[in-house]
């Protein structure tokens, strides 16, 4: 299968924290870390190791911190056709503070990401795409939004019709609110936990909230609901799709998100009905979580078939090697 990626790369440190510091306080951490991540660059690599051809559409800085942000997408083959490199604005970084009781703070610059040249998509790029897949951060703001417009627009207009997953972010949703939902509604599959459900659109309760999403228009909808797992959503069918309990311990849940939406489409590709799409996705988003940093546990097909029936007959394709290492265009930086 192929598909085209749209949404950040990064480079994620990562602090483990006894608790979360008051405002002045200096605190040491547990453990440090600093790991490659960003939505755009998790689910690339999350495809490309099940085997998967993956395009990621996404915009770096013009500094070291680049190469590090993108030396996972490169060690498992992901095509940096349409990586740019922006010659003003820096890599983006995300910070990321957690406790063990699952407190977490994060501080988050877009950075160069958001400054995703529209001109740089070409409709070419979808031609034989089996799938587009979206994170909300790239419709939030700037000519990444535009971009990311660009692109669903081009899938809707193909001889066949591309199928679009959007995935939210509870950063996104706070930022744009309700007026993100004529954005997204459109989309084949939406994805979004129980906050982001909410928030993007101004209801109270995880019923109400489906309620108006179908009577907006949509199709079919994820929502992640933490410890209970996740439920599935049509127009005629709602499903509770329990939560999978791995073996490992849970230690860092950045990228847990990205991985359960990417490991969904998979499945869903696969043949899979979207109760064992989210069957596979729980099981990934979890198993994600047991390592330190958003691609430090790959998933592979024996950990998705042995959850999930449906996906036992899918055999995986042939490892993709790994491109020879080039720099990515660069692109003015955009107004």
């Amino acid at each position: 299968m192929k598909f085209y990626i749209i949404g950040d790369v990064t480079v994620d440190h990562l602090y483990h924290l006894e608790r979360l510091p008051e405002p002045g306080e200096e605190v040491t951490p547990q453990q440090a870390s600093m790991k490659p991540g960003g939505a755009g660059g998790t689910m690339s690599v999350t495809l490309a190791r099940l085997g998967h051809a993956v395009t990621l559409a996404a915009r770096v800085g013009d500094d070291p911190f680049a190469e590090y942000a993108l030396s996972r997408v490169r060690e498992c083959g992901v095509s940096e056709s349409a990586i740019q490199r922006d010659p003003r604005l820096i890599t983006s970084t995300i910070t990321v503070m957690q406790t063990s009781g699952g407190e977490r703070a994060m501080i988050s610059d877009g950075a160069a990401n958001r400054q995703l040249d529209p001109a740089g998509f070409r409709k070419k790029d979808l031609d034989g795409a089996d799938a587009l897949i979206i994170n909300a951060y790239a419709l939030i703001e700037g000519p990444q939004r535009e971009y990311s417009l660009a692109a669903i627009e081009a899938a809707r207009g193909t001889k066949t019709p591309v199928p679009v997953f959007i995935d939210l972010g509870t950063g996104a949703v706070n930022k744009a609110g309700t007026t993100l939902l004529n954005d997204v509604i459109a989309a084949d599959y939406l994805m979004l936990n129980q906050h982001e459900l909410q928030a993007l659109t101004g209801t109270s309760s995880i019923s109400a909230a489906l309620a108006q999403l179908g009577q907006a228009g949509a199709q079919r909808v994820v929502v992640k609901v933490g410890k209970m797992g996740s439920i599935t959503w049509t127009p005629d069918d709602t499903e509770l799709v329990d939560a999978y309990r791995p073996s490992g311990k849970v230690v860092d849940s950045t990228g847990a998100g990205d991985t359960f939406t990417a490991v969904f489409a998979h499945a869903i590709l696969a043949g899979a009905s979207m109760g064992g799409a989210a069957r596979a996705a729980n099981a990934a988003g979890a198993l994600a979580a047991t390592g330190v940093g958003a691609q430090e546990r790959p998933i592979a097909h024996e950990d998705l078939a042995a959850i999930v029936p449906e996906l036992a007959a899918a055999a995986p394709a042939a490892p993709t090697p790994a491109p020879k290492t080039t720099r990515s265009r660069k692109t003015p930086a955009s107004s």
